[in-house]
């Protein structure tokens, strides 16, 4: 496959919610703090400048693909909290009822 072709490849799957080839990983996903330090090296390499395009372009997808790790992971945590608080308030509510018919 020429470059051109697997940017190409790269950008559809992107476009599509996919990881890029260069971004695909053996075993387990990066954690949060994994993917956000890797992308803060990945900005600072594009930076500092002095890439080849086709570097520029696969550091620039790698990043792309970090970023939606980085907000699925936060949107993860974020439903947990919600989860966590209704059922800290539903918890509240229940507690007085019973309280009344114990008491």
């Amino acid at each position: 496959m020429t470059a051109s072709a697997a940017r190409k490849n790269n950008r559809d799957k992107a476009e599509s919610g996919e990881a890029p080839e260069s971004s695909r990983q053996d075993g387990p996903a990066l954690g949060y703090e994994a993917a956000r330090d890797e992308l803060v090296e990945v900005v600072r390499r594009l930076e500092a400048g002095g890439l080849s395009l086709e570097d520029s372009l696969s550091l620039w997808e790698r990043g792309e693909a970090l970023a939606s790790t980085c907000e699925r992971q936060l949107a993860g945590a974020r439903d947990r909290v919600e989860a966590a608080l209704s059922r800290v308030e539903h918890a509240d509510e229940d507690g007085p009822e019973e309280q009344r018919r114990d008491g």
